[in-house]
């Protein structure tokens, strides 16, 4: 036997791999083939629409309807379960007609009435003698002295008053009717100039009686008030343009505040208006009257400053006081829609309407000026419609994402129906052409030729 010759053994092992591998190839080939035309799996429909049944990971979010969206229903109309909404916490009101309160409330201040401020001035020049209020702050009565001023010049036009006066008694009885009329004039010209420098009648009658001149003239206070401002001390020259005394009548104080242009058309002259304090120094609420709005916006806030008036009794108000000017506004009686129930998306607002047997939609509408629960409803809505007005955000959300679903069906290979939508089917992909099957070749057995 020659030594590159088989053994038997070898001859017999052979026939065995050339099955095994050929087997192994057939095998290769077979599953290649069954796996590229098996057809592509379908998504889950419902006996009813054919749409998917369930979204995963959305609970709630079933497109499998157990009721016919109503008559009238939008496309954008979502079902909700009963116990979706129980969940969720939807709650809902009926809009109808209503009565518009509005109540406008904004920051102030307390201020001195203007209207009741006084400036005291000495019309004449003098040095001031003796002074009866000597503080800031104090109260005094009205005609109660204030300060004596001794005037060199009232001296002299008294004892003019009291010459011209016995000048009149002496020529009165003149046959002359020009030295009668000249005796009158020079006494009412004397008279006229003390009462121009505010000499009070009975002095000037006292002077008359007496004939006595008085050196020093008396300075009373015009009304019940508090003294501002004092400049007048003893021994001080003053003059007709110096401000001696300032004094505020207290018993009715105004109060400064400022509203918004939208709340503008809401104000009139003599509205009544409330007053509140943040630290509670009133022990009731207070009421006065609008008794200015300006004709002017600020140019920097946007907002138009008022005024009220308001009874200060006891005096407890003070000028200066932070305080909540409060005004209240009757809107009539309206068809209206709670606030709560209004989504304002900024450039419009919407309301989500609860239909029959668990539909909601949202529906655009318009509003008038909020009141302070409601908003007058204008259009897109009618009395005795049902809407949400709480968990409508989250029911907006569900539309949107209904919405967003509905926009996928013309998507290539997305077969989803949107819940209340048609139900649009496409055609399963074509089965893709099984690839033809690699030739295999198995290597030719190795005969030996024995010797």
């Amino acid at each position: 036997m020659s030594p590159d010759d088989p053994s038997p053994a070898a001859k017999r092992v052979v026939p065995f791999l050339i099955v095994a591998l050929v087997a192994l190839a057939v095998g290769v080939v077979s599953s290649r083939l069954l796996w590229r035309t098996r057809p592509a799996p379908t998504p889950k429909v419902s006996a009813k629409e054919g749409g998917p049944t369930e979204m995963p990971g959305m609970p709630g979010m079933s497109a499998d309807k157990k009721v016919e969206p109503p008559p009238g229903a939008s496309d954008k109309a979502v079902y909700i379960s009963p116990a979706r909404q129980q969940l969720i916490g939807v709650r809902t009101a009926v809009v109808g007609h209503r009565e518009l309160d509005t109540t406008i409330r904004t920051v102030g201040t307390l201020a001195y009435d203007e209207t009741r401020v006084s400036q005291v001035h000495s019309k004449i020049a003098g040095w001031v003698e003796k002074v009866f209020v000597d503080y800031i702050g104090k109260a005094v009565r009205r005609g109660e002295p204030l300060f004596s001023v001794y005037s060199p010049e009232l001296v002299s036009t008294q004892k003019e008053y009291l010459l011209a006066l016995k000048a009149r008694s002496e020529l009165g009885t003149s046959q002359v009717p020009a030295t009668r009329a000249a005796a009158e004039s020079l006494l009412a010209a004397a008279r006229d100039r003390l009462k121009l420098w505010d000499v009070p009648e009975e002095h000037i009658a006292e002077l008359e009686k007496t004939g006595e001149v008085r050196k020093t003239m008396m300075f009373h206070s015009p009304f019940d008030g508090i003294v501002l401002e004092r400049n007048a001390f003893p021994g001080q020259y003053i003059t007709p343009e110096m401000t001696t005394f300032k004094i505020a009548d207290l018993a009715r104080i105004w109060a400064l505040g400022a509203v918004f242009e939208y709340e503008l058309p809401l104000l009139r002259m003599g509205q009544e208006a409330e007053i509140e304090f943040p630290y509670g120094q009133a022990t009731r609420t207070l009421k006065g009257t609008i008794s200015y709005i300006a004709p002017e916006i600020d140019p920097q806030t946007r907002r138009v400053k008022i005024r009220a008036e308001f009874p200060n009794p006891g005096l407890k108000l003070k000028p200066e006081t932070y305080v909540t000017v409060v005004i209240r506004t009757a809107g009539g009686h309206q068809l209206a829609i709670p606030k709560e129930a209004v989504i304002d998306s900024g450039a419009k607002r919407y309301a989500i309407v609860a239909l029959t047997d668990g539909y909601f939609e949202p529906r655009p509408i318009e509003v008038g000026q909020p009141g302070d629960e409601f908003y007058p409803l204008l259009a897109g809505l009618k009395e005795g419609d049902r809407i949400a007005i709480s968990a409508q955000f989250l029911i907006d959300s569900e539309t949107n994402l209904q919405s967003a679903m509905q926009s996928m069906i013309a998507m290539p290979g997305m077969d989803v129906k949107g819940a209340g939508a048609g139900t649009k089917k496409t055609a399963p992909p074509a089965p893709r052409t099984a690839a033809p099957a690699p030739q295999t070749t198995a290597p030719p057995a190795h005969t030996g030729h024995g010797k």
